[in-house]
């Protein structure tokens, strides 16, 4: 096995859980990392067996501390090698932001830069007490993306994006909470057991029901001009087609729990 790389565990029980590994520099994202993501994303969208997507890093020190810096000299030394860098990157944004599964983002430690900008691309962003966050491109000289500008002020509002771009500053789990970039805080020793508990009351949901309710999510946070609302009411249509909607109101009636299949 590399040092470095994206690893994929897929669960039995509907649940895969995509890991960012990069011990030895805080699971920094190495340029090999990013061009790997898509497959992978692509790949675990097209499984109709997965139900819901947990990201995280590697151990429990870090979610990712960024983008390899040490890459930088040689990969963004410019700005047409940025340009190129971030075509990369931008892609693989895009493709977590909008894959069709419920995207969890669990987060130990520092999350910063890349690291911050890849957990800002999930659903729901659970932390540990010791999480650390930050976007420190004023303090590399290097310019931010407007998509990925975007995000954060779709996620956070405009005076704490502002903040957190101006100063640079790392904010704790606390803050953050505060601020709307994560969803809850929890002690580090319950991090995971509370992701798993999360997770798996997703995964029971009907499949279908949250693909629609991803889907019009994604589309109402696009520009006007690249909505596809006739897409979105095709999915919430299927739903109302499905053995899962007539499970549903079945143990409903039968006072038991559904079990749905995605179908």
């Amino acid at each position: 096995m590399s040092d470095f790389g994206i690893d994929v565990e897929r669960r039995a029980d509907g649940v895969a859980v995509v890991t960012l590994r990069n011990p030895a520099r805080l699971n920094a994202m190495r340029f090999e990392m990013w061009e790997a993501l898509p497959d992978v994303t692509a790949a675990l969208a097209a499984d109709r067996g997965v139900r819901v997507v947990v990201l995280r890093g590697h151990g429990r020190d870090a979610f990712a501390s960024g983008a390899d810096i040490s890459e930088f000299a040689t990969r963004r030394k410019d700005a047409r090698q940025a340009a190129a860098y971030e075509a990369v990157t931008a892609r693989v944004f895009e493709q977590l932001q909008t894959l069709p599964q419920p995207l969890v983002a669990m987060i130990h430690g520092v999350c910063i830069g890349g690291g911050l900008a890849l957990a800002a691309c999930a659903d729901v962003r659970l932390a540990a007490d010791d999480a650390r966050f930050a976007i420190p491109p004023a303090r590399l000289g290097l310019g931010y993306h407007r998509r990925g500008v975007e995000r954060f002020l779709a996620l956070v509002g405009p005076s704490a994006t502002a903040e957190l771009f101006f100063t640079a500053r790392q904010i704790g789990a606390a803050e953050a909470l505060h601020v709307g970039l994560v969803n809850r805080v929890v002690a580090k020793e319950d991090l995971e057991s509370t992701t798993d508990h999360l997770v798996a009351a997703i995964a029971a949901n009907a499949p279908l029901t949250l693909r629609a309710a991803k889907a019009a999510m994604v589309d109402a946070l696009r520009p006007a001009a690249e909505r596809e609302p006739a897409r979105v009411e095709a999915l919430v249509a299927a739903c109302y087609e499905s053995a899962d909607y007539a499970e549903g109101v079945r143990a409903f009636l039968e006072k038991r729990a559904p079990v749905f299949r995605g179908e």
